[in-house]
């Protein structure tokens, strides 16, 4: 799932790429990515693209006005395209949503892969209308986002690290990828209560989680597109490297499954070297 930094280097690409340009088509492919009616995505048509924001995970597309506004989900993905095909695009089983053409010939499509379909378009006038993000929590890379601001989020926060952290009501644009990458950072348990943590380990955790998001929004910054799924890839020290030695001290990094995802960890650094228990319990073996 695309995450705050990489949401953010999409954000900075259209900023480059598209902000100046007119939109002449925008033409939905898969009618059910369409989760709002009024203004239709027509009313985008003739307008030209002002800004580009991000608000968490969601992407924002500002023609002074009006708002074209994603939610990558899991599975989706923004495609630019140099040249877009002729003609129309067909309906079908493929992975094309919506695509987006400019007055250059240049735009970008919004794909997704998979069958469990959640990519998500709004069109509206105002960003708050998009109920996801009338719900996010402050921003982790904003500058008023300080050691204070998290300790007064996280206090008598009584569910565990890893949930608090991918609560976008919370903080917004944290993950399942970079919350275990700021873990394994500050060097916590995903299964230690958030609202535990003393003075020392919130200041621990907040330069976890600004530098980890911080490196991650340096190294995808002016990389086209296509290019930042694997640079998001190769940069992550534990998440979906199951197996593999821990790039700090050695030990194999181990998973815990759930019914829908899983975390990866390291029990060296991050649970006094105490496996957690694989199954859809959280607790520690003991």
């Amino acid at each position: 799932m695309p995450e705050l930094p990489e949401v953010e280097a999409l954000r900075g690409f259209l900023q480059e790429q598209a902000v100046g340009h007119d939109i002449v088509r925008v033409l939905p492919v898969a009618i059910s990515v369409l989760k709002t009616y009024e203004p239709p995505v027509t009313a985008l048509e003739g307008r030209t693209l002002t800004a580009v924001h991000r608000h968490g995970k969601f992407l924002d597309l500002d023609t002074d006005g009006v708002h074209l506004v994603t939610h990558l989900a899991r599975a989706g993905w923004l495609q630019w395209r140099d040249r877009l095909p002729d003609g129309p695009p067909r309906p079908g089983k493929g992975p094309l949503a919506l695509r987006v053409a400019l007055e250059t010939g240049e735009g970008f499509d919004l794909t997704e892969a998979g069958t469990q379909k959640r990519l998500a378009v709004y069109t509206v006038t105002d960003p708050a209308q998009v109920p996801g993000v009338a719900r996010l929590g402050p921003d982790p890379l904003a500058d008023d986002f300080d050691e204070a601001a998290l300790t007064a989020l996280l206090a008598g926060e009584r569910r565990r690290l890893k949930g608090a952290l991918r609560d976008q009501s919370l903080i917004a644009g944290v993950g399942n990828a970079y919350s275990d990458e700021i873990l394994h950072a500050a060097k916590m348990s995903p299964y230690k209560i958030a609202g535990t943590l003393g003075p020392a380990e919130l200041r621990t955790l907040h330069t976890a989680l600004r530098t980890t998001l911080e490196g991650a929004v340096e190294r995808s910054r002016g990389l086209a597109a296509g290019r930042l799924k694997a640079e998001k890839k190769s940069g992550l020290r534990v998440h979906g490297r199951t197996g593999e030695p821990c790039p700090v001290c050695g030990d194999t990094i181990r998973e815990v499954s759930f019914s829908d995802s899983s975390l990866q960890y390291c029990p060296t650094c991050q649970t006094g070297g105490k496996p957690l228990a694989d199954r859809r319990m959280s607790r520690l073996l003991k």
